[in-house]
């Protein structure tokens, strides 16, 4: 299951439950502890487990129910299957609905959890998708990870063994630990395009598993066993650590990330990564592109925000265009009046009406206003986030500004993006739609039991990986590489960093609306 799961969406319900939500213009103040687990889900889970099991000790009813079965979440997320066992043990009382239906999707994860996968396909079997959208979204992801743990028709890991040399493709993944759902759903994908390529074409294939072992290790491993290409790893820290192996030198590698900007890398060493600054990039040229020069941005605060503005500033100024102000605000709040009232500059409107007020001495008519000199806004944020940000933005009278996003700020579920509506952001064609999309997914659909994979980014991403590794191999190092993807169309650029083309995309009644080159932006 992914991470992030429900979590952020069930954490805001849960705070509501817990201290009352907040009205307009209030800010949401949650419990320290309740906020602190939910950041260490982001790196400890086994920690927020505790913090939330602490916290159920305190509560009763649904919401102390609630709190363990999130505690049993993320003990399984942390891999520690009995430790989630006895947490469910603990529930008491009558579930709600929602609630029974988690319980038993928690019952699949801990049946996949401890290596009983038959036992997790007759449970999943005998429940129906759930109604609730977090909740159906768990169950399809269950569906695709007991598939893929004994897939039909060749669409899973039906690998030669690691102790044969030979030449073969390698595949590095931390398929264990706190990354193992992202890395598995890469695997779906890069087996999916691995086993529908021609038998002729397909290179013998091994997974070594950077969860389980070091990337030095895994690298120094397919190396002696005769690897003549590598893709992988995955996350930013192992791409690092290979790219200062000297495995890095003999043998060409596909990296699944980028490298940070000041580390030079190895002569065959090719970078691909699903970047949030790409697609900023792309965004300000579609500002451009829409005849827009004026605007502002408003980002989350840290380090995904400031990266993300960074490269979009960049590219807008770069094309001629001007960042007339910038804020950031707090992800893990609910109001962002205040970041939003200062960049719209709808405090200074307020603050001259009360100087006017107190020279003439009398009540006056108001309406506040924001700066009028704005064209555009940019506020990328995570899919959650951006839901209650752009009815914010609304209300504070900035509905009718042509408002860019990324791809992070939409989960195609359609019946939770009502709030999104005039919103535009670049996305890769799985999500759109297309030919090769509509091919992939029916191919998928025959293949796994489960019906396929849903419309995850990261198996997109996986299936792109396998095709590029594949143009790569079949190209000398300094030839042109174009590949039409699913997560775009991709080429190598001159410092061997592949570069996606995205397609365009706006929100209308909370349905997805393909933008083409020329379509109106009227929010």
């Amino acid at each position: 299951m992914s991470a992030r799961r429900l979590s952020p969406l069930w954490v805001s319900l849960l705070m509501c439950g817990l201290t009352g939500c907040p009205g307009p213009g209030e800010r949401a103040e949650a419990p320290a502890s309740l906020e602190r687990a939910h950041e260490l889900e982001r790196g400890d889970p086994a920690g927020a487990a505790r913090l939330y099991e602490e916290l159920a000790a305190a509560s009763a009813g649904n919401d102390r129910n609630a709190l363990l079965l999130h505690a049993a979440y993320d003990q399984l997320l942390a891999h520690r299957a009995e430790e989630a066992a006895r947490v469910l043990a603990l529930l008491q009382g009558e579930l709600n609905a929602d609630q029974a239906t988690e319980r038993a999707l928690l019952n699949v994860h801990l049946a996949l959890e401890r290596g009983a996968r038959d036992e997790a396909a007759r449970q999943l079997a005998a429940l129906a998708e759930p109604q609730n959208p977090a909740l159906a979204r768990q169950y399809r992801e269950l569906k695709a990870r007991t598939a893929a743990a004994q897939p039909r028709h060749g669409l899973g890991p039906r690998l030669t063994p690691n102790t044969e040399a030979g030449p073969h493709l390698a595949l590095l993944l931390p398929l264990t630990g706190r990354t193992a759902a992202a890395a598995g759903s890469v695997r779906d994908g890069f087996l999916t395009a691995y086993y529908q390529s021609s038998p002729e074409d397909r290179p013998r294939l091994r997974v070594y598993d950077t969860g389980a072992q070091s990337v030095a290790e895994a690298l120094a491993e397919a190396n002696q066993q005769g690897a003549e290409f590598i893709v992988g790893p995955l996350t930013r820290e192992e791409v690092t650590a290979a790219a200062q192996t000297p495995t890095a030198n003999s043998v060409p590698i596909l990296a699944l990330n980028f490298l940070p900007a000041e580390q030079a890398p190895p002569a065959a060493f090719f970078q691909y990564a699903l970047s949030p600054e790409d697609e900023a990039r792309a965004a300000a040229h579609r500002v451009l592109a829409d005849h827009h020069r004026r605007g502002i941005a408003l980002v989350p605060a840290g380090d995904w925000g400031e990266r993300v503005l960074a490269a979009f500033r960049q590219e807008l100024v770069a094309g001629g265009g001007d960042l007339l102000a910038t804020a950031q605000f707090d992800a893990a709040r609910t109001d962002y009046a205040a970041p939003i009232t200062e960049v719209l500059r709808i405090s200074d409107s307020t603050a001259r009406f009360k100087r006017l007020e107190s020279v003439l001495g009398t009540k006056l008519q108001f309406e506040p206003r924001r700066r009028g000199d704005i064209e555009f806004i940019f506020a990328p944020a995570q899919a959650k986030t951006e839901r209650l940000l752009r009815p914010q933005l609304r209300f504070h009278y900035a509905g009718d500004i042509p408002t860019y996003a990324t791809s992070e700020a939409f989960e195609p579920e359609l019946r939770a993006n009502e709030d999104l509506d005039g919103l535009m952001f670049p996305d890769m064609p799985w999500i759109l739609g297309g030919e090769l999309v509509d091919a992939v997914r029916s191919a998928a659909h025959e293949a796994w039991p489960s019906g396929g994979p849903v419309r995850g980014r990261l198996f997109a991403f996986g299936f792109d990986a396998f095709r590029l590794a594949q143009a790569l191999r079949a190209h000398p190092p300094a030839a042109s590489v174009h590949v039409s993807g699913l997560t775009g169309e991709l080429s190598l650029d001159a410092e061997r960093h592949v570069r996606r083309e995205l397609g365009w995309a706006q929100l209308h009644n909370g349905e997805l609306r393909v933008l083409a080159n020329g379509d109106s932006n009227s929010t």
